[in-house]
């Protein structure tokens, strides 16, 4: 992977933000806050783009699930930052459809994660739209390639600044920025499910996973080239991952009539 110009980066991103809000004719941004790296960016580059006055930042845990630790570190990234938040539980809404789904069941992790996610965004929304804002996502190109984001979900979003930048360099970009180390260094996890992790998940690293993805995708090099550099298990892996997800980075396929 090529070297990156951070303060270049930086500056590009934040140019993104506000142009894009400007010219939807928004007042502001609502931002997803996790307590993990990608939304703390997010919000980092978010509130230089349009101040901290038009940021809003939600937090969303679910009882049982959400680590403390995370919610803590979302709240002091909000006062480091010095934008409103609001904190809200997602448990008695997420109670609400078994209570209501005949079918619902407790095992189906996946299923019940992209409903977590689901919900999250439609709270998101709600607040963009009595607000006149912005939903502004927090997935990295990473995440994106290999479709680690829910449909509708996490992935609904106006509009995704850091998109174009491996987890890896979100990593660079947030020391650049002074986002603390603790959120940095976590170890990364969407929080759908207890002891839930994005590595876990993926079945590789997020260093060797964004080396694999920019020599298949950004120097458009051979499977079997790349296969010659990194485990043939990992390439296969993430390739299956980038095909089976590729649904969701189109617009949904209408007939040519």
């Amino acid at each position: 992977m090529s070297q990156i110009d951070y303060p270049a980066i930086k500056d590009e991103l934040v140019t993104f933000i506000s142009s894009r809000v400007v010219e939807s004719g928004a007042y502001g941004a609502v931002i997803g806050l996790s307590g993990g790296i990608d939304s703390t960016l997010t919000a980092y580059l978010t509130v230089e783009a349009l101040g901290q006055d038009k940021v809003l930042g939600l937090l969303l845990p679910e009882r049982g699930v959400t680590q403390e630790q995370d919610i803590d570190d979302a709240i002091e990234i909000t006062r480091i930052l010095g934008i409103e938040h609001k904190i809200i539980e997602i448990s008695p809404v997420l109670r609400s459809y078994s209570a209501v789904l005949p079918d619902f069941d407790d095992t189906k992790l996946s299923a019940n994660g992209n409903l977590k996610a689901r919900t999250r965004m439609c709270i998101l929304y709600y607040y963009a739209n009595i607000m006149n804002r912005m939903v502004v996502g927090t997935g990295n190109k990473t995440e994106l390639l290999l479709g680690y984001f829910t449909k509708y979900g996490d992935g609904g979003v106006d509009i995704e600044p850091i998109g174009g930048l491996y987890k890896t360099r979100v990593r660079e970009l947030a020391r650049h920025m002074g986002v603390p180390s603790r959120i940095i260094d976590k170890i990364p996890t969407a929080g759908l499910w207890p002891g839930q992790t994005d590595e876990g998940e993926l079945g590789v690293s997020y260093e060797a996973a964004d080396k694999i993805l920019s020599m298949l995708v950004d120097e458009k090099r051979e499977i079997f080239e790349v296969k010659k550099v990194f485990s043939p298990v990992h390439v296969d892996r993430l390739v299956a991952l980038m095909r089976a997800s590729e649904h969701k980075r189109m617009p949904p396929p209408s007939p040519q009539i």
